[in-house]
């Protein structure tokens, strides 16, 4: 019996004995039929415990590990481990698969819970993030994903009370999670002083914001909210691994063995310590508990499921039980009776009975058990251990008979001989011990010839031999029982074995691959009586073969379920079953083997559904017997569609090739040309690789494709429209139902799809993202909604789409081998059939994956080929066309029947309202009846049938037919050799379109004064082909050879062939007949000329690298061209027929002079000066900038000047056609380029009157016509070409504001560093020095009769009670974000508020009182603010944060959008903008989101917000992108404005399409940086640039420019929605007519110019808006101002400092004023209950520090420059000023008693000057030793001392005034200080947190009440602490809103608020103090 076909039987899984209870929990559970459902090694299981019965999941490729039930209590969900591990969703009661979810997670899937309504499903991952990820699992779709924890998570679980909130729960942590939009938001549970930080093992949550958990020690934790607030301590004694709610309560279970049970408030009901119980045992130890009703389900980790019933509780029932810990090896079968013995590496041998399923016995011995085996009359069982031992026990009572150690590595296999006198036992150490059985088990031989560890042994039938196979493959044979080795083969020859357990050996070689010597089977087990062998591997997986089998890699059908290894497989004694156990899963797996004879009745067995197949995939013999393959098939299987390089690599080529050739394009190169070409033509078909891809449109024209264009054909006009999307081969072609939509798959790197209309021939969507290489088949599904894709990779991956929202529905790998067609059901959207080479596979969608199922033959045939499918007239019936000519019927999964159709392969099939028709390669059209029984027609295409209408002529008859269609009353057909057909109903064909066939075509000519051209081709013929309106191939003459190029004479009468095999011949131009033909060479003739004028000469090139030159007339060869080092590609002749131009391989430019075929040297000056006949050389000065960047890739094969010579065209290998200006000099000529043609453009020709051009593509076979279009003749409309590829270098203007906001990084405040230069040791780090007391050991009484310590701070409150400050509220922010970021002022309500941001905090600000309130859920920086126009979403704002890596984590850049009024968040994006977010645009429906990142690519991505769904996503410049905004009429249409360009976005389905805006139009135009961007009606876009101009355009075309728009950059620009009018605001100085603002009407002809007054030099504008009546304005200098248009009176409402950072800040002694002091050279003055400021000075420099008099009358300001001032408040008239130091100075204070001013500088130094000394300030004294720079100075209460903090984290104490430092620290802690500012000393040591490596508290003060202190930190935060806190990491608030850097911070009086400035956001906050209660 051959091998070569597996076997007919087949094995069924009937039982499975084994719980996964270790490493897992919470996987138990009851469904709603009270069936049980767990799940075992890769298996999930339900157990009815009724009927006893177990159904099985096996849609898992690898082991479950987790699994979740739906609330309703019939679905479940498992995750598995692997590579590419995915969940499952499947229902227990028909365990079929309902979703699958796949491509988010690696290594394995932790944890799943699905929420209360049971739409989502929350999964935990196993990789090193421990990713969280949201489904939606029915559409198989990941809404959320969000990194989980740095270590592992154990449990997590939906809050069940509130939506959108998850807890999970792990190693030393619990979180708290929040999802909305897409973002997963976590919060740290706080454990804080109730309980200890410890591992939270599992939870459950209830009511009111509850949650318990179980901990690692045993107690329960309760929290509310995140916080612990208590605890239930002793709940269990160790961990709690499982908690399980319920309607009655909660039953928790732990490692201590007990269940507990509580009720809803989590008191205790019972406890059932299963320890205590009959079935208990030591170290029980439960992993899952469920609680339903009375009863409860307990899984323990030693693989046992308990059943109790509540109210008899210490009668717990077992329902199943397994080996646990270690490795399961043995494994043996009672000779009789159908029992099978194991034992495992838990010391347990069980005995379990076949019939009932049931485990009947067990004994724990000493040792692991690694072997086993019964003596054949079943009465001792042997086990081999570990250790080296063995045991002999008694079958019946398990008592033990002998113990015998005679090695001392394990024993891994034994057996008893079938005589059942011996007992063999091999050894690890490589020997077999034969021992007596009835001697008492005596040794009587060994056997030594292994070097190897024994693996196996078969005993001979007459117990004479044994055979062994040991760790080596290797096999020997002993004779018995002396064990002495058999070496002569002969005498082994005879030999019949007893049982075939081994691995290697002549019988069993089918079982292994055919090419690999790995030894991965563990296991064979032979059934003699049914010649079946069974095997089990390393891989999971038992296989069955025939036995014998004897040639490797034979076939076999495979089974899996076990998870890793399966270490032993056995058949029963009677052959009813196989057993395999599992060597890491512990499980012991139990198949029913059904024998061949019962299959006829079992067809309910099909193929078994799993995502692995089942009928060996694997063999790899399958060739061996199937029927030569048909040479067409052949031929196309061997295609390979792979690029070296695809167009989608040419971005990334030409920025590396750029940055290589940074110098070369110094030239100023040519213009564009001005002509166009319009593709007008294309004569081809392709036939050849591809099948059903041609059909008849709703309106009855023709489509179908060639090369990388889609073809509309009108067969009435013969006229062609085209799609010309694609930019690579386009593969298949699809027709919607509606026959108005099409969809066409193409190649590439990462492929598309485009479904296109056929009418306006746009594209509706683009689907990516999902395929490699290419796309080989689609079809649309009967409602049109959705596609389904194949590609061409290894996997041939197939793709479910809703094509219209550009969605990916379900993905799943195909097959290995190639697919060439996939069907959609008509009738059930969720099926489809693919088929390929040797199978045909029905699928079905089950969420986000596809179930396949192989199709089953059984005996009707063999797994043919397959090359095309259709559905029949209901879901079950599908057809499918073979290799062989059969056509196979198919019901379900099975083949019903096979009928004859054609001879050779079925290539077309297509199913009409009553029947079918099909085309072959025997070129025969059938029709059939509707269940194929009968053909009804058939029509063969002949030459003789070819009607009058026909354009052109059938080259040969009956060709291979790859496509058909009907409609229209007739038959569509399309042949392999490039023919479109159309067959009448009664017998005539016409023939409509044809090209080349297969062979690359390279010759091309054009007649010198006819519209006809001549071209040939690999394919030996020589066509000619009429170019004017008809259309079609004239004549066609086959040739002996190919040949590669031709040449009309200059008279049009003679036409010369350049044939492949060296010769050539003259053909007569009319007729096709031979003239002459010479054979003078051997390699191919590579291109011939007449010379010009008469065509005396002919010029013959060759790849001989000769040019041979014939006289015309005499027909002789009077010259050879020699001198050339490489083949020859091009020749051109001068004018006079004197000179030869060569081009060739080698890239050389050569000149011979004719006839002679003399070398000329003619240096490139004189070159340009000869006049050509023709131009076609690729080479030479005149033709450089042809050369594209990336030269070193792409190959330009052909050129070919007009004879006006002005335009070249070119043609290159990667399917471009170019138009250059000639002469094309300097490097990267500009040109316009134009994609049709796949790869290689072979030649290019102009016709004689230069109204066309003709192309060739050399692999697509197709002739290309294109139309001329002069400069002058502009049709409008949009042209299709691509402008060059290298930007211009000249730059559009320069603008300092616009260059910094280019090169801004911005930072996240998470990695932000000091913003002081400090050095030293952090105070809470310096090691404490010890007191003097302690120094010499003075105790101290604990009560001093010493006065009292006195006050740290003088208290200014003393009278009242004190009360400590317990919150602070933003109540006011002075500050704006205009500096950077533009278009982010808005009005809202009418212009009653304003809407705008800085630093981390959205405002809303009312324009009639100044009040503010505030978004604050930001962590980060806003860089983006818009505000949604459309009315159903009013008030909706969208803001864009600075973040860190795209890696969905919190500090992941990330939008916000929320509700103006009511500061709610309704949804939050995580973003994969790496950086920032620093653009945001609603579309004008509003539930669209466009944003742009700051990563490299500066992506642009769409959102639905509402869902937090991302829908498209794509790289939008390399350049910096400033803005990008949706048209306010659309949802499809944006533009993006930055660096260098714009760009016109269309969002098709998934996909961002986009122009470059094309400069062309007008003459001297150059691209500028563009910076802002406004809409006008009729597609007008206005883009303002950096010189002041404003750009407008017409679609993607410049039309026109609005010269000096601004005298400076337009930095913003808004177009009013309801009257269409536009705002402009730029940079300019203001003038008397002009102003940085600016009013124009719609299409920007006339306009108002507003001025600010705000009294600047010159006025930046960075954001406009316009309201009724009213322009709101954003300036650079941070002010927000509002001009009535009426009047152009300007009202500020918002001011703030314009540079940071803002250093000073000083509060006014007793009113609600501060002063602030910046970098920006100003001092102001704000009032806190007015909201505004009420001054400003400007210093002329920057200022650093400021402070008041204690009276208020004064006002001191240091400078940067080491210069003070003194002010007088009431007239800020300068009192004083004195500049003693060079360096910034940082503090200045007067002293309590207003005597002495204190100057502190960063020269590290104090100095100490008398004010009562009058203005002229002379220094009376300065500090010494000040070790560093001054940070802050405080005076004591009586102006004697003075305390300094320095920037090496040290704090001095001086004496005032002479400067002396104190050094006693007693005398320093008496001392009461008036203030204190200071960050260093033991009183604030608790200010310094833990995570301060890189960043700094910068300042601090405490409250007036002494009781409080505020401090601000380089993390841009506020924290509020009690006063004094002199322990570490003291407790604290924090408060969040500034940017990075905190630089000051001070309470004003009363403590009434905090007023905290800020470093970068330049911004002042000033917070509400909340007072405790009294």
């Amino acid at each position: 019996m051959a091998a070569r076909s597996a076997p007919n039987c087949h094995l069924r899984l009937e039982w499975v004995y084994g719980y996964r209870g270790h490493q897992c929990r919470n996987n138990l559970y009851y469904t709603a039929a009270k069936e049980i459902v767990y799940f075992v090694a890769g298996v999930g299981v339900v157990y009815s415990p009724r009927e006893h019965r177990q159904k099985f999941y096996r849609g898992h490729s690898d082991d479950i590990i987790s699994l979740a039930l739906h609330p309703e209590r019939v679905l479940v969900a498992t995750g598995q481990v692997g590579k590419e591990p995915y969940i499952c969703v499947w229902d227990s009661y028909t365990v079929q698969t309902i979703s699958i979810l796949k491509e988010a997670h690696t290594h394995g899937i932790a944890c799943l819970a699905f929420d209360l309504d049971g739409q989502r499903l929350v999964s935990v991952g196993l990789d090193s993030k421990n990713a969280v990820c949201v489904w939606d699992w029915k559409r198989g779709k990941m809404l959320s994903m969000a990194p989980g924890h740095t270590d592992r998570i154990f449990d997590i679980s939906w809050d069940l009370y509130q939506p959108n909130k998850l807890v999970s729960c792990g190693v030393k942590h619990i979180k708290f999670w929040s999802l909305c939009g897409n973002a997963l938001t976590p919060k740290r549970g706080v454990f804080g002083k109730t309980g200890d930080l410890q591992t939270i093992l599992c939870l459950a949550c209830a009511r009111d914001e509850l949650t318990y958990s179980g901990a690692l020690n045993g107690d329960i934790y309760v929290w509310k909210g995140i916080n612990l607030i208590r605890t239930i301590q002793g709940a269990h004694t160790a961990g709690i691994f499982s908690m399980n709610a319920c309607e009655e309560g909660f039953a928790t279970g732990g490692r201590d063995g007990c269940i507990r049970l509580w009720d809803l408030t989590f008191k205790p009901i019972t406890v059932i310590d299963l320890r205590e119980t009959d079935q208990g045992y030591k170290g029980l130890s439960v992993r899952s508990v469920c609680w339903r009703g009375d009863h409860i389900l307990v899984g323990t980790q030693d693989s046992e499921i308990f059943e109790i019933v509540v109210h008899e509780r210490n009668k717990p029932f077992l329902i199943m039980q397994g080996h646990c810990e270690g490795e399961l090896w043995a494994l043996a079968v009672h000779p009789t009776k159908p029992l099978a013995v194991t034992g495992s590496d838990d010391r347990s041998v069980r005995i379990w009975s076949l019939v009932d399923h049931a485990l009947i016995a067990r004994c724990n011995m000493e040792e692991p058990i690694r072997c086993a085996a019964v003596n054949v009359d079943g009465i001792h069982l042997a086990l081999g251990m570990k250790d080296g031992s063995f045991t002999v026990l008694r079958v019946r009572d398990m008592t033990e008979v002998v113990h015998i150690k005679d090695r001392k590595e394990a024993i891994h296999e034994l057996k008893y001989s079938p005589d059942g006198t011996y007992l063999a036992v091999g050894c690890n150490d490589s020997s077999v011990d034969v021992y007596g059985v009835a001697q008492r088990y005596k040794k009587c031989g060994e056997c030594v010839g292994s070097l190897s560890f024994i693996t196996h042994l078969d005993w001979s039938s007459d117990s004479r031999y044994l055979q062994t196979n040991d760790g080596n493959g290797k096999r020997f044979f002993y004779r018995m029982p002396g064990g002495k080795e058999v070496t002569n083969k002969e005498e082994i020859k005879g030999v019949h074995w007893a049982s075939w357990t081994c691995v290697s050996g002549l019988e069993v070689n089918g079982i292994w691959p055919k090419y690999s010597d790995i030894n991965d089977i563990n296991s064979v087990d032979g059934n003699y009586i049914g010649q079946v062998l069974v095997t089990a591997d390393d891989y999971g997986i038992i296989k069955l073969f025939r036995y014998p089998c004897l040639k490797k890699g034979a076939k076999f059908k495979k089974y899996i379920g076990h998870s890793a290894h399966v270490t032993n497989v056995r058949w029963s004694h009677d052959y009813q079953w196989v057993i395999s156990i599992g060597g890491a899963d512990h499980s012991v797996f139990q198949w029913k083997f059904i024998p061949e004879r019962k299959l006829k009745d079992a067809l309910h067995i099909a193929p078994q559904e799993s995502l692995a197949d089942s009928n060996s995939d694997e063999s790899d013999s399958d060739l061996s017997d199937v029927p030569e393959l048909d040479s067409e098939i052949e031929q196309e299987t061997q295609l390979t569609y792979r690029r070296q390089v695809y167009k989608e690599d040419l971005p990334q080529l030409k920025e590396q090739y750029k940055e290589k050739q940074k110098s070369g394009t110094s030239k100023r190169r040519e213009r564009a040309p001005g002509n166009s070409i319009r593709l007008h033509f294309v004569h081809g078909y392709r036939g050849y690789d591809c099948r059903s891809n041609l059909f008849y449109t709703q309106i009855g024209e023709i489509v179908y494709h060639v090369a990388a264009v889609g073809v509309i054909y009108n067969r009435h006009q013969n006229t062609q429209r085209f799609y010309l999307g694609h930019d690579d081969d386009i593969l298949c072609l699809a027709l919607h139902p509606l026959k108005d939509y099409v969809a066409t798959g193409q190649v590439g790197r990462d492929p598309s799809i485009h479904i296109w209309d056929t009418e306006t021939i746009k594209p509706l969507s683009v689907l990516k993202g999902c395929h490699q290489y290419g796309v080989c088949a689609v079809d649309f599904s009967a409602d049109g909604k959705r596609l389904a894709s194949v590609g061409i990779d290894d996997s041939h991956t197939i793709v479910l789409w809703d094509w219209k929202k550009g969605e990916k529905l379900s993905v799943a790998r195909g097959s290995k081998d190639k697919i060439f067609v996939v069907k959609m059901n008509p009738y059930v959207p969720d099926k489809l059939i693919t088929a390929g080479i040797k199978h045909v596979k029905f699928w079905r969608r089950a969420g986000g994956g596809l179930i396949g199922r192989k199709g089953y033959v059984g005996t009707l045939g063999k797994n043919d080929t397959m090359m095309c499918a259709v559905y029949g007239w209901t879901e079950e019936m599908a057809f499918s066309g073979t290799s062989t000519g059969d056509v196979c019927i198919w019901r379900d999964v099975f083949l019903v029947k096979t009928v004859k159709a054609h001879d050779g392969p079925v290539f077309s099939m297509h199913a009409l309202e009553k029947g079918f028709v099909t085309g072959g390669k025997d070129g025969v059209v059938a029709l059939w009846d509707d269940s194929f029984e009968r053909c009804l027609k058939t029509y063969a295409i002949k030459r003789a049938a070819l009607a009058p209408g026909s354009k052109g002529l059938l080259l040969e008859d009956n060709p291979s037919i790859r496509a058909i269609s009907l409609g229209h009353g007739h038959i569509l057909v399309g042949t392999k050799n490039g023919e479109i057909l159309e067959v009448d109903k009664s017998g005539p064909i016409t023939l409509l379109v044809q090209g080349h066939m297969e062979g690359e075509v390279w010759g091309l000519a054009t007649h010198p004064y006819l519209p006809i051209c001549a071209t040939v081709s690999d394919d030996k013929t020589l066509r000619i082909w009429d170019l004017s309106p008809s259309h079609c191939m004239l004549a066609v003459r086959k040739l002996k050879k190919g040949g590669r190029c031709c040449c009309f004479s200059p008279d049009g009468k003679a036409l010369a062939v350049g044939l492949n095999d060296g010769s050539f011949l003259m053909a007569n131009a009319d007729t096709l007949e031979d003239l002459v033909s010479f054979h003078h060479r051997k390699d191919i003739i590579s291109d011939i000329r007449f010379s010009p004028g008469s065509g005396k000469y002919l010029a013959v090139a060759s790849h001989d690298s000769f040019i041979d030159i014939y006289n015309v007339m005499s027909s002789k060869r009077v010259g050879i061209c020699k001198g050339a080092t490489s083949y020859i590609t091009h020749v051109d002749w001068d004018i006079r027929g004197k000179l030869l131009q060569v081009n060739t391989g080698a890239k050389e430019q050569l000149f011979f002079e004719a006839p002679r075929g003399k070398k000329q040297t003619i240096p490139s000056v004189e070159v340009e000066k000869i006049c050509w006949a023709s131009w076609t050389s690729v080479l030479g000065l005149c033709c450089e900038g042809i050369w594209p960047v990336i030269g070193e890739v792409t190959d330009i094969t052909a050129s070919c000047l007009t004879s006006d010579k002005m335009v070249l065209a070119t043609g290159d290998d990667l399917g471009f056609v170019k138009l250059f200006r000639y002469p094309v000099k300097g490097k990267f000529g500009k040109f316009k380029r134009y994609v049709a043609h796949s790869t290689h453009v072979t030649n290019v020709r102009w016709t004689y009157d230069d109204s066309m051009l003709v192309t060739l593509g050399g692999a697509d076979m197709s002739l290309m016509v294109w139309t001329n279009e002069m400069e002058g003749y502009r049709e409008k409309r949009p042209c299709d070409s691509e402008e060059s590829d290298t930007d211009s270098e000249e730059d559009g203007g320069y603008d300092s504001d616009v260059t910094r906001e280019n090169e801004i990084s911005y930072t996240i405040r998470a990695l932000s560093t000091n913003i002081r230069p400090m050095f030293g040791v952090k105070p809470h780090l310096q090691q404490k020095e010890p007191s003097v007391d302690e120094r010499q050991g003075v105790v101290r009484p604990p009560v001093s009769r010493a006065p009292p310590r006195p006050e740290k701070l003088q208290t200014n409150n003393v009278g009242k009670k004190k009360r400590p400050i317990e919150d602070l509220v933003l109540e006011l922010v002075f500050g704006y974000r205009g500096k950077d970021c533009r278009n982010n002022v808005h009005y809202l309500n009418d212009g009653d508020d304003i809407i705008y941001h800085t630093a981390s905090i959205g405002i809303l600000h009312n324009v009639a009182t100044g009040t503010q309130s505030f978004y604050q859920e930001h962590n980060d920086d806003i860089l983006c603010l818009t505000v949604n126009q459309h009315p159903k979403f009013i008030n909706i704002v969208a803001t864009g944060q600075v973040g860190d890596l795209a890696d969905m984590s919190a500090t992941a850049p990330s939008i916000h959008i929320w509700d103006a009024m009511n500061k709610q968040t309704l949804s939050l994006l995580r973003c994969y903008h790496s950086k920032g977010v620093c653009s945001v645009s609603f579309s004008a429906t509003g539930k669209l989101l466009l944003s742009v990142g700051l990563d490299p690519e500066h992506t642009i991505t769409i959102w639905r917000w509402q869902e937090g769904a991302k829908i498209a996503s794509r790289a939008g410049h390399h350049r910096r992108i400033f803005v990008a905004e949706f048209r306010p009429d659309s949802d499809s249409q944006f533009v993006s404005v930055g660096v260098k360009h714009v760009k016109f976005w269309t969002l098709a389905g998934r996909a961002l399409l986009s122009k470059k805006g094309l400069l062309s139009a007008l003459e001297g135009a150059r691209m500028q940086t563009m910076l802002a961007v406004a809409f006008g009606a009729n597609n007008l876009t206005f883009t303002g640039t950096v010189s002041g101009d404003v750009c407008v355009w017409k679609d993607h075309i410049l039309c026109r420019t609005v010269a000096r728009a601004h005298n400076g950059p337009v930095f913003a620009m808004h177009t009013t929605l309801r009257d269409g009018l536009i705002v402009t605001g730029g940079k300019e100085r203001p003038s008397r007519e002009g102003g940085a603002v600016k009013l124009w009407d719609q299409e920007l002809r006339r306009c108002r110019a507003f001025r600010l007054d705000t009294g600047q030099a010159t006025d930046c504008v960075r954001s406009v808006c316009r309201g009724k009546g009213k322009i709101l304005v954003g300036t650079r200098s941070a002010e927000i101002i509002e001009v009535g248009e009426k009047n152009a009176a300007c009202n500020i409402l918002v001011n703030g400092h314009v540079d940071g950072p803002i250093w000073g800040l000083v509060t006014h002694p007793s009113r609600d004023f501060f002063l602030s002091a910046a970098e920006d050279g100003t001092v102001r003055l704000w009032d806190i209950a007015d909201k505004k400021m009420l001054n400003k000075v400007n210093l002329g420099h920057a200022a650093r520090t400021v402070c008041y008099s204690p009276e208020g009358d004064m006002v001191a300001i240091g400078m940067k420059n080491g210069e003070f001032i003194i002010l007088l408040v009431s007239s800020l008239k300068i009192w004083g000023k004195k500049r003693d130091r060079r360096c910034a100075i940082h503090d200045i204070r007067f002293s309590p008693d207003s005597r002495f001013l204190a100057v502190g500088s960063s020269e590290n130094s104090v100095d100490f000057y008398d004010l009562t000394l009058g203005p002229t300030l002379n220094r009376i004294s300065y500090c010494r030793d000040i070790p560093s720079f001054v940070i802050q100075m405080d005076f004591s209460a009586d102006s004697r001392h003075l305390q300094v903090s320095t920037g090496c984290y040290k704090r001095q104490v001086y004496e005032v005034p002479s400067g002396k430092p104190v050094l006693d620290q007693a005398a320093m802690d008496r001392i009461t200080w008036a203030t204190w500012t200071s960050i260093l000393g033991d009183e604030v040591m608790g200010i310094w947190s833990r995570h301060a490596e890189k960043a700094n508290v910068n300042c601090a003060c405490v409250s007036h009440s002494g009781i409080s202190l505020v401090t601000g930190d380089d993390f841009g935060m506020v924290k509020l602490f009690d006063f004094p806190c002199p322990e570490k990491f003291a407790k604290h608030k924090r408060f969040l809103g500034h940017s990075p850097h905190v630089t000051n911070i001070r309470f004003t009086s009363g403590d009434r608020h905090v007023v905290s400035a800020g470093g970068d956001d330049c911004s002042l906050f000033v917070w509400k103090c909340v007072h405790m209660p009294h």
